[in-house]
């Protein structure tokens, strides 16, 4: 597209979604990485809920760029993109009236690089990671706590990261930028390619 310029520039929409971001950690009052990710049941009933995003992989990573997130394996998120092996999601910006959706195909990230995350988390995060059955019907707050207590006990000061908990990465088929323009003549772009050798295809989109 001739007319990319500024915040659009450039073929890779990969460093686009960093540069955002990037900025956005500066403007918004919390959570700039925050996302809305989308799955469907196996009947086919969407669900969304809001996860941190953890790394955007670069075009030249192994993955050949992707959007990385972690969660518990046992969640409901975790069983419905298993089951699928899709999802989407998208991040919004109010401070920078800017938002990307992404539409992708998702693999577990369960390495090296998930036990370097979960060590960078802080301890009480780490146990928690333990002791949260995520999803899961909870009888109290108080049950919840003394689970704390047990995996403390159990696992001691610095847990190594529980076989039910890791990471899954996003590869993008389908990237959409959008930014807010005046009279709500917003700029959109869309990056589309079928699968992971293909190259990217972009248009510009009407409002």
């Amino acid at each position: 597209m001739g007319d990319r310029s500024g915040i659009f520039a450039g073929d890779d929409p990969f460093r686009i979604a960093q540069s955002w971001l990037d900025e956005a950690t500066k403007t918004e009052l919390n959570d700039p990485n925050a996302i809305a990710l989308s799955t469907v049941d196996p009947e086919g009933l969407p669900d969304v809920r809001m996860v941190l995003l953890k790394e955007i992989e670069q075009a030249d990573a192994p993955s050949g760029g992707a959007f990385v997130f972690y969660t518990n394996y046992g969640s409901a998120k975790a069983q419905e993109i298993d089951a699928a092996g899709k999802a989407a999601f998208v991040l919004h910006w109010k401070s920078l009236r800017r938002q990307i959706r992404v539409r992708g195909l998702v693999s577990r990230e369960d390495g090296p690089k998930a036990d370097a995350y979960y060590a960078s988390r802080s301890l009480q995060s780490r146990l928690g990671a333990w002791a949260s059955h995520q999803s899961q019907p909870l009888e109290s707050r108080a049950a919840l706590m003394a689970e704390v207590a047990r995996v403390t006990a159990k696992h001691g000061p610095i847990p190594k990261r529980p076989p039910f908990w890791g990471g899954y990465r996003i590869v993008p088929v389908q990237v959409e930028f959008w930014a807010d323009g005046m009279f709500r003549l917003h700029d959109r772009f869309r990056w589309t390619r079928k699968d992971m050798a293909d190259s990217w295809q972009v248009v510009r989109l009407n409002p």
